[in-house]
Order: C-alpha cells, then sequence, then structure tokens
C-alpha cells in the first residue's frame, strides 16, 4: 500500500477531502485556501519563476478536481499534494531542459530560502543568526537541504518524506543524519574561529 494513503488523516482534512470527491465547490476552494500558500512556499524551492509554480499549481488543482471522482478516499492530504506538486514542477523542468536541450537536473534547484526583513527579526543579533543558519544550510547538497525543508518545515515524518522524494525511507534517515551532523560540526567551527578571532583582536 502507498505510504501516503496509510497513515491516519486529520478529521478536517478527511472530511474536506469526502466532500471534494462527491464534486464540493466548496470544499475544493477550502482545500486550495488552506494548501495553496504552503505549496508555493514547497515550489519556490526548485523555481524563483513565481509565474511558473503558481501555473504548476494550478494545474495540479485542475487536475484533481477532473480525476476527483477516481482518486484514493484515505489519502494524507499535505504529503499527497506536495508529492504531485513536485512530480509536476520535475516534470515541467524536464521539459523545458530537453526544449532547450540544456542540461538540467532538477533537484539541484531546490534551496531553501530565509526571511531576514526588519519588521520580523528587529533583533541584530537573533539577525545574524538567521544568517548564519542559512549560510550553514546552503553548504548541504540540495537533497540534505529538501529533508531538512519536508522535516523541520512542514513537520512531517520519515515514511512521508520518502514518499515525497521517492526514495527509501533510510535514505531519508542517512541524509538528516548527515545533514544534521555536518551543521552541528560547522557550527562549532565557526564558534571557535570567532572566539579565536575575538581573543586575538
Amino acid at each position: 500500500m502507498n505510504i501516503l494513503n496509510r497513515k491516519p488523516v486529520l478529521p478536517e482534512d478527511h472530511e474536506l477531502w469526502q466532500r471534494f470527491k462527491l464534486g464540493n465547490t466548496l470544499a475544493f476552494e477550502a482545500l486550495m485556501s488552506k494548501y495553496g500558500r504552503m505549496l508555493f512556499s514547497y515550489g519556490s524551492k526548485y523555481s524563483s519563476d513565481n509565474e511558473f509554480v503558481k501555473d504548476c499549481i494550478q494545474d495540479l488543482f485542475l487536475d484533481l478536481w477532473q480525476k476527483r471522482e477516481s482518486l484514493n478516499s484515505t489519502v494524507v492530504v499535505k504529503p499527497y499534494l506536495l508529492a504531485s506538486l513536485r512530480r509536476r514542477i520535475h516534470r515541467a523542468l524536464e521539459k523545458q531542459r530537453w526544449q532547450s536541450n540544456t542540461p538540467l537536473d532538477c533537484v539541484e534547484h531546490f534551496s531553501i530560502e530565509f526571511s531576514v526583513e526588519e519588521g520580523l527579526v528587529e533583533d541584530e543579533t537573533s539577525r545574524n543568526v538567521v544568517y548564519k543558519v542559512k549560510y550553514l544550510i546552503d553548504q548541504l547538497t540540495k537533497r540534505q537541504q529538501e529533508v531538512i525543508y519536508l522535516k523541520f518545515f512542514q513537520e512531517l515524518d520519515r515514511e512521508h518524506i520518502s514518499a515525497i522524494m521517492s526514495i527509501a525511507p533510510q535514505s531519508v534517515s542517512n541524509l538528516l543524519q548527515a545533514a544534521i551532523k555536518q551543521l552541528k560540526s560547522q557550527w562549532k567551527t565557526e564558534f571557535f574561529l570567532v572566539s579565536l578571532f575575538n581573543l586575538f583582536a
């Protein structure tokens, strides 16, 4: 059984999904409203072209509506939508690659962005920490970045991350452990160098 269909679902998501499958337009609009922003945030990790990402999301929901009667009744909505959008974006990027005859690895486009706007992070020390975290995450491989994003930003478990990224659950664990180990090591190294610099300054 597909892992995306195996986990218990939140009652509100389950109810919305069932009503959507029956053709209820209000339930369909509620799903788009609830998950549209999250999908855009995820899609933007693959492409900086906002219109391209919006088109992919729009096509995704249009396809879901047209195929609603044949969709599985027990999907876990959030990871299901993330997995569906990921596949759609990859196909679209691959099509662009084929049309332009330019080598392109879709996975290599994944990038976590942090916002350090004055209104959101007013304290200079906090902004410096955010910049440092962003720098350290940028040093990770793209797959490690995606695992970090899905695990800690989207709060998904190993099995759902595995299904979304189309890799084995153990591979998810390996990527996550390697990423955390690297982040800890680099953070300690940077802290040591800053301390050493301040000592001799």
